[in-house]
């Protein structure tokens, strides 16, 4: 369902909602803006062109990497990552998005464990850290040892969250190809937040439906607490 037109009366019975909710890191919780900034400087062109093969790229269903390797073929991403990670100096507090900190601090005031998971190396987990974010537990793929969209990424969710059933865990992320659609085919809740070029431009494959459709984080406390309450008196959805 998405936050503004679904109707789950007609949907039979709401499941109960979950009680664990996994943010992905960037685009959900980080404005990627810097790390695509710093890289154009690296290869020697202007963000806005980078930007747009970028977007050229995930429209036609192409790894991010096929963009780098266009716009600087004679370029070894792998041998620029030690000096991007330098000049970008790692997670800054203004690289925040401003509707991530009020909602993880109010997901936790409502009872609802919150997880950070996402594809980064493992460097960040300390970088997160250090920006003060609420959270109950903190993890990257590289700690797990295993990516998205592997299905071994959200194994380590669940049992980080200490969970054996997936339905208890929302999974928010803004990738349809390495959060949505995988997360969903594990068993796990989703929302799909539409910010950031994979979220503005992707399509849901067929047959996956997340459960929330969201451009923002805002409303989600409300939304799980509504989900968490059940039908009205009325009979209509809280």
């Amino acid at each position: 369902m998405s936050a503004s037109d679904a109707d789950p009366g007609d949907l039979g019975p709401e499941p109960p909602a979950p009680s664990i909710v996994a943010f992905d890191i960037g685009e959900v919780l980080i404005d990627e803006t810097r790390v695509v900034a710093v890289w154009a400087e690296l290869l020697g062109i202007s963000p806005f062109t980078l930007a747009a093969v970028l977007g050229a790229a995930i429209v036609q269903g192409r790894d991010h990497e096929v963009a780098f390797h266009h716009v600087a073929p004679n370029f070894e991403l792998a041998e620029l990552e030690e000096e991007h990670e330098q000049r970008y100096g790692g997670f800054q507090p203004t690289d925040l998005y401003p509707d991530a900190g009020p909602c993880l601090e109010e997901l936790r005031a409502l009872g609802f464990t919150v997880v950070l998971a996402g594809n980064q190396p493992a460097r960040r987990s300390e970088q997160l850290r250090a920006l003060g974010l609420p959270y109950d537990h903190l993890v990257m793929s590289d700690e797990l040892g295993v990516h998205k969209p592997d299905q071994g990424f959200f194994d380590g969710v669940l049992e980080l969250a200490g969970t054996a059933d997936p339905a208890d865990v929302l999974y928010v992320g803004d990738r349809t190809d390495n959060d949505i659609g995988p997360a969903a085919a594990r068993g796990l809740r989703t929302c799909w937040l539409r910010r950031g070029p994979w979220g503005q431009l992707q399509e849901l494959p067929d047959g996956v439906e997340p459960e929330l459709v969201l451009e923002g984080l805002g409303e989600l406390p409300l939304l799980l607490s509504q989900w968490r309450a059940g039908p009205t008196n009325e009979g209509g959805h809280a």
